[in-house]
Order: structure tokens, then C-alpha cells, then sequence
């Protein structure tokens, strides 16, 4: 009797072990689940569920601002939303309110009452707001997406907002303006549509080289709704928007707007197919404007032709002809191979070197005594070719890879050119000679502009500056780095070559052209012949010209460098002297450079005793 009590004892023993172990299985299996789901693919789960319950609205990061060196602004973004409701919502709303009107969770507003207001918002009736809900849903029954209007500025959207309304949803769309349409438009550059169509990008000039100050990054607002379309509380989460950076540059505004209109004038008279001109603060490097024709509107890209959407200045290289003769004139003191006042070459119009080289000058003359201001003041090649010959090759090529010929200036624009230098070992007999009158290498204006700058600052180059800093949104300044100066020759040989350069502006053909009353002016005239390609030697008769500068010479403030391509009314140089003189008296004024303290008085002799 005691056994089989016993056995029978240890059956509903083993049920209740067998039944423990089993909850413990279960239990221990929706903790493993829950694990799962809470913490190895919650976020995961959480993302699809959003998808399928949640709501998210964009908000726009701005793009930032593009600002001269006073701050006026050049580029600006615009955000405007499209403004669109969810049908779906609405109709489960409205279902709600029908069998329970008091429910808490129904938004204040009826959807008639809610129509009117956002209606009267937007700028439409309440009824055509209806309609274009109504007119969406009878061809989609379960839609989501009414589009009400497009382009709503942002404080609408902010009093749409505060409706309280979780059915309206606002897509932030960016647009680019530029207050000032073509000022610095070669400079500034364009923005074309992102991937998305709801914002912009850099396309162009500034606009795309300085991309990581300028763009903003996009937030969001997200939150999840239950089965009646009302807000879960507590699902609201969201991810603001970062605004980008202000980018300001070192050009002046009003100067280079008034420049561009005088260049624009200029080049068009004188029959040019374009025209340029670039100030360059002596003492900083920093541009101060960077005029050219044709430019380009970034607020109409399309109106104006593929090659004038980038910057000339920059981009187009050139034989600097004249212009350089001033490089060869610097290695010349520099070595210490001639006395500027007494050091002569007898040279003629035109002279066959022992090499075989053939040289000839623009104009005949019989054979002259030069000194080294008299070839420059007469702008003679044969004259410079003989004084250029005592230096080496070599050593003129390092010269000139010292000023940078063949090296992209320190701005780095997007497309801008290195120009070309041959190593003197390649230097044939011709070129030995033509290299010291600026050709059989090439220049950007730019480069050109940065090595009168070096000479105005004593002999060292400064960098050339066309970015002063970005500001991001929490107002962290960031200057641009710049690379280091660099003393490209002597103070001596700066001071002596000063003095040339302002013997050519007073003693040279276009000294009464480019006058400015009560300044002493340095400059120097280029006319370079054109390459052409097809024939393998240059074009006849047309010429890219440039005349650069600086003043007041007695204490350089300002360089400036105006450049006309292939002009037809006049085909030398001497068509771009109006031109520098109208933009050397502005650039005066602009900035209140005091006059020169004393006169033009000591002028270097043109030819020996």
C-alpha cells in the first residue's frame, strides 16, 4: 500500500517539474525575443516601424551665404516648402469624429474648419482645399500625399505649424539667389539642383571650390501615429538642421561692380573678344576684384555661354609678351650682371645672333645705345635679348619658376591653369632669346598680377587671396589657410626695378594715356602674338594685350593688370590704357590712397653717354 502511494506521489511530481521546465523554456525564449528586439534589432525594427506607422517631415539645412569683404552679401539661399496633407490621416480623423466626437485624441479642428485655416495660410480658399484633397483621393483612395501649394516662404510654414495639424507635412526646397546678378559672377560661380530637387550644390567658381563651408546639412522631424492617425505621445523626436557657413571673400562690392561695367564698355569699344582686370592689395595679396566680360548671371547660368562661365583670369594662359620683361630685368640685377645707369647693348631693329636666332623690334629705328631702362621704355626685343644673354638660361628659368611661372597661384581656382615653362634644356636658339621678352612660356593673368605684387612689396611674393574666411552657423571663424611668403628677390633689386617700371609708365607710349593726377604710376604694356595651332606659329594681326601696374610708386598700395583679347580697333596694347587708367583712379579712390609725397624727378637716361 505504501509503494504504490509512493509511485503515485512522483507522478504529479514529474508533471510539475516537467511543467516548470517548460514555462522556463517559454519564458527564457520571449526574453531572448525581447532581447532581440529591444537591443540586436531595435533600431532595425524600430526604422520599420516608422515606415509603416511613422510620419517624417525634412527640415532644410540653408546653404550659406557668399559675403565681399565689407559683408555685403553676393549669395544667399532661399528655403520654401511644399506644402502637402495626408488624405489618409484626415479620413480616419474624420471617421473618429463622426462615431466619437468627444474623443481626446482628435485634433482640435474639424477638417472643414481646418481646411479654412489652412486655406486662409496659403493664400487659397478652404474650398479648393478640400477639392484638392477630394480630387487626390478619388483617383487613389488610400493616398497619402495631396500636394496643396509649392514655394510657401517659411514663416507661413512656421503658422502652419502651429495648427497643431499631424496630417500637414512641409518638404523644405532650396533656392539659390545672388542680390547683385553678374557682380563677380565669373568669381562667385552657380549652384545647379541636388539629386533630390530640394536643394542645391556648387557648380561653379566659389560655389564649388568652397562646397564644405557652404552647404548645410538637412534635419528632420519624425514621429509615430496610431491606427486612428493621431501622434503616439512621446514619438516625437527631431534632428535639427545645420545651416552652412558664411564664406567671405577679400574683393570689394561697389569696385569690382563699377569695374565690370568699365571693362564691359572698354572691350566692346575697342572690338575685343574679352576683357579683364584684377586688383591686388601690395602689402596682403588679397584680391580686391576680379572684373571680366562676358561674365556670367549665377542666377541665369543658361544665358551665357559655356566658356564665360568660368574665370579668365585664372584659366586662360597666355604669352605675357612686354609685361615680363620686367622678370628678366629682376634676374639681370638680381646676379648683379649690369649697372642699370651705365651698362649698355648697341642693339638695332632687327639682328641675327650668332646661334642663327633672328630677332626684330616693332618699330625701325637705327642702332641704339640702351641701356637697360631705354630697351624697357622702348619695350626693344632685340635690346632685352642682349641684355638677357648675360645670364645663363638656366638661371632665367629658375627666375622664373621663382615668380611663378608654371605653378598655380595660392587661390587655387577650380580650372585654373599653371601655365607653361620648358626646362632650358629644351630652349632651342630661338627661344634662348625670345624668353627674355615674355614668350615661349605662359602666364594666367593671375600669376602675371602676383609677380608685379612681389616687386611693389620689396621682393616678397605674398600669396595671392581670394577667400578671407568661413563663419559656420554657431559662429566658429575659420581664416583660410595660406601658404607662406616668399622673398623671390632682394629689397635692392625690388627698389631698382621700382624705379624702371616707373621710367617706362613716364617715358613710355602710353605714358600721357595712363596718368593719374597727383600719383606716380609704375607700369609696363604686353602685346603677345597668339599661338595657332593649326599652322603651328602664330596668327597674324591679332594680339592679346595687357597693360599692369601699380602706384602710387613711391609707396605701392594696389596692382592692377587689364588684359583685352585679340582687340580690333587698336591692336597693340595701347588699347588697354584707358582702361588701366579708369581703373587705377578708382581703385585710388575706393580705398583714399593718399597722393604721392613727392614727384616724379630723377628719370633713368634711355641711352648711354
Amino acid at each position: 500500500m505504501a509503494k504504490r502511494f509512493a509511485a503515485s506521489a512522483r507522478v504529479p511530481r514529474r508533471r510539475t517539474v516537467v511543467l516548470f521546465g517548460g514555462v522556463m523554456v517559454l519564458m527564457l525564449a520571449f526574453t531572448v525575443r525581447l532581447v532581440d528586439i529591444q537591443v540586436v534589432n531595435a533600431e532595425e525594427l524600430v526604422s520599420e516601424s516608422v515606415k509603416k506607422t511613422g510620419n517624417t517631415r525634412s527640415l532644410a539645412g540653408a546653404r550659406g551665404d557668399i559675403v565681399d569683404s565689407a559683408g555685403n552679401v553676393l549669395a544667399t539661399s532661399t528655403v520654401t516648402y511644399d506644402v502637402a496633407v495626408d488624405p489618409s490621416i484626415i479620413t480616419a480623423f474624420e471617421a473618429k469624429r463622426a462615431k466619437e466626437p468627444d474623443a481626446k485624441d482628435l485634433p482640435a479642428l474639424d477638417w472643414p474648419t481646418a481646411a479654412e485655416k489652412i486655406g486662409a495660410i496659403l493664400g487659397i480658399s478652404g474650398a479648393d482645399v478640400q477639392k484638392k484633397v477630394a480630387q487626390n483621393v478619388e483617383g487613389n483612395p488610400d493616398s497619402q500625399y495631396a500636394l496643396l501649394k509649392r514655394d510657401v516662404p517659411t514663416e507661413k510654414m512656421e503658422e502652419l505649424r502651429a495648427l497643431d495639424l499631424v496630417y500637414i507635412g512641409y518638404a523644405g526646397v532650396q533656392s539659390r539667389t545672388y542680390p547683385d546678378g553678374a557682380v563677380a559672377g565669373n568669381i562667385i560661380g552657380f549652384t545647379n539642383a541636388n539629386a533630390d530637387q530640394t536643394g542645391v550644390v556648387g557648380a561653379g567658381g566659389l560655389e564649388l571650390a568652397d562646397q564644405q563651408c557652404l552647404a548645410g546639412k538637412d534635419g528632420s522631424e519624425s514621429y509615430l501615429y496610431g491606427t486612428g492617425g493621431e501622434m503616439i505621445p512621446g514619438s516625437l523626436k527631431t534632428t535639427a538642421a545645420q545651416n552652412g557657413g558664411t564664406l567671405k571673400l577679400t574683393i570689394n562690392r561697389d569696385l569690382n561692380w563699377y569695374l565690370q561695367q568699365m571693362i564691359a564698355e572698354e572691350t566692346k569699344k575697342q572690338g575685343a573678344q574679352s576683357g579683364t582686370v584684377l586688383v591686388v592689395e601690395v602689402k596682403t595679396g588679397k584680391i580686391r576684384a576680379a572684373a571680366e566680360y562676358p561674365t556670367v548671371d549665377p542666377n541665369n547660368v543658361s544665358a551665357s555661354q559655356p566658356d564665360d562661365r568660368g574665370s579668365r583670369i585664372f584659366s586662360y594662359t597666355f604669352e605675357p609678351g612686354s609685361t615680363f620683361k620686367a622678370a628678366t630685368a629682376a634676374s639681370l640685377l638680381e646676379e648683379k650682371a649690369i649697372d642699370p645707369a651705365t651698362t649698355t647693348v648697341q642693339a638695332p631693329d632687327y639682328y641675327e645672333f650668332p646661334n642663327g636666332a633672328r630677332l626684330g623690334d616693332s618699330f625701325e629705328h637705327p642702332t641704339y645705345d640702351y641701356t637697360i631702362a631705354g630697351a624697357m621704355i622702348d619695350s626693344s626685343n632685340v635690346g632685352l635679348s642682349m641684355f638677357g644673354s648675360k645670364v645663363s638660361p638656366e638661371k632665367r628659368h629658375d627666375y622664373l619658376a621663382k615668380f611663378g611661372v608654371g605653378t598655380k597661384t595660392a587661390v587655387n581656382f577650380p580650372g585654373e591653369e599653371p601655365g607653361e615653362l620648358h626646362p632650358a634644356s629644351e630652349w632651342d636658339a630661338q627661344s634662348i632669346y625670345t624668353t627674355t621678352f615674355g614668350q615661349h612660356f605662359t602666364v594666367t593673368a593671375a600669376q602675371a598680377a602676383s609677380f608685379y605684387q612681389s616687386i611693389a612689396n620689396g621682393g616678397v611674393k605674398e600669396p595671392l587671396q581670394l577667400v578671407e574666411s568661413c563663419t559656420a552657423a554657431d559662429g566658429t571663424v575659420s581664416d583660410t589657410p595660406t601658404a607662406k611668403p616668399q622673398r623671390v628677390m632682394s629689397e635692392g633689386t625690388s627698389a631698382e626695378l621700382r624705379t624702371l617700371i616707373e621710367n617706362v609708365a613716364e617715358q613710355g607710349g602710353v605714358a600721357d594715356l595712363i596718368k593719374v593726377p597727383g600719383y606716380r604710376i609704375a607700369a609696363k604694356t604686353g602685346t603677345a602674338q597668339l599661338y595657332d595651332p593649326k599652322t603651328g606659329g602664330y596668327k597674324q594681326g591679332v594680339y592679346f594685350t595687357s597693360l599692369i601696374g601699380f602706384a602710387p610708386a613711391d609707396d605701392p598700395k594696389y596692382v592692377v593688370m587689364v588684359t583685352l583679347d585679340q582687340p580690333t580697333r587698336i591692336t597693340s596694347s595701347t588699347a588697354d590704357a584707358s582702361a588701366f587708367q579708369k581703373a587705377m583712379t578708382q581703385v585710388l579712390k575706393t580705398y583714399r590712397v593718399l597722393p604721392s609725397a613727392t614727384p616724379f624727378t630723377d628719370p633713368l637716361p634711355k641711352f648711354g653717354n
